[in-house]
């Protein structure tokens, strides 16, 4: 186990009537192009949305993270995160996998950590931040769409998550969770020195430790459009597996092209002016 006493997030999935929507204030901060000066072999980077991303074939999951943590092994590990969030479940998933590690674990906040990636960074035994990196908390949202029951059982879903996350947050901070889900309920964003002053992080990191690959910024703008859609595809009633079927259908008409060329944008385009006309 971890060397701290963390808390284990139990969380199940939603409805099918329920898309994840990343938040759209944290992938507008979100400079993807932000990435640790050095690395070591025993580094974890969580430097995408959180989650499969069908655009661009990235995105951080719990498979890869098991993967990164199996072949590092019986040693401490370092996380960097610069993320704006997104799968909830795979941001659970990856929290629960750090926490079960047996040796120390150092998260060091490059960028934004916010609301999936903030719950990965509660993981740490250390939590460090950069002076100009940022912490984002709110209750999870999600895009629903059914009758009254499919609503209700969504509420009546997301009700424990949210819960579980207040406990984690208090419990790291060193606050009553009262205080915890108030900060949720606000979407609070903290700058490096209001995390140390909270509680939420340890210490901040050194100036130098924080690069920029401009190669990468246009990373952020993808995202945003496909979870755009994929919000939009489930207004229409049309189930998870569906959507995941038909963005991938659409991401492998693309497949070969540059990710910034507009044919991509041509091809969201008519997908989204399709919907309207269901």
């Amino acid at each position: 186990m971890s060397l701290r006493k963390l808390p284990e997030i139990t969380a199940g999935r939603l409805p099918e009537v329920c898309a994840f929507q990343p938040d759209e204030d944290a992938l507008d901060r979100w400079n993807a192009s932000v990435m640790a000066a050095q690395t070591s072999e025993n580094t974890i980077s969580v430097l995408d949305v959180i989650g499969e991303d069908f655009w661009t074939g990235g995105g951080v999951t719990s498979k890869r993270v098991s993967a990164a943590l199996r072949a590092i092994g019986d040693q401490e590990v370092f996380v960097d995160i610069n993320s704006p969030g997104g799968d909830f479940f795979e941001g659970v998933a990856i929290y629960n996998a750090l926490r079960a590690h047996p040796r120390k674990v150092t998260v060091r906040i490059l960028g934004i950590a916010a609301s999936a990636a903030s719950v990965i960074a509660m993981a740490g035994d250390e939590i460090q931040i950069g002076k100009a990196g940022f912490l984002m908390v709110h209750n999870a949202w999600v895009v629903a769409m059914g009758n009254r029951h499919d609503l209700t059982e969504a509420a009546a879903t997301m009700e424990p998550f949210d819960d579980a996350m207040a406990t984690v947050y208090s419990d790291r901070a060193g606050v009553k969770k009262a205080k915890a889900a108030e900060w949720m309920d606000n979407e609070t964003w903290f700058n490096g020195e209001q995390a140390v002053e909270e509680g939420l992080a340890d210490g901040f990191l050194p100036a130098d430790a924080v690069n920029e690959d401009k190669a990468k910024a246009h990373l952020a703008k993808s995202p945003k459009a496909i979870n755009r859609v994929d919000a939009m595809l489930a207004k229409t009633g049309m189930p998870r597996s569906e959507r995941r079927a038909l963005l991938a259908e659409v991401k492998g008409v693309t497949h070969d092209a540059d990710p910034t060329v507009t044919h991509d944008a041509d091809a969201l385009k008519a997908l989204t002016q399709g919907l309207f006309q269901l």
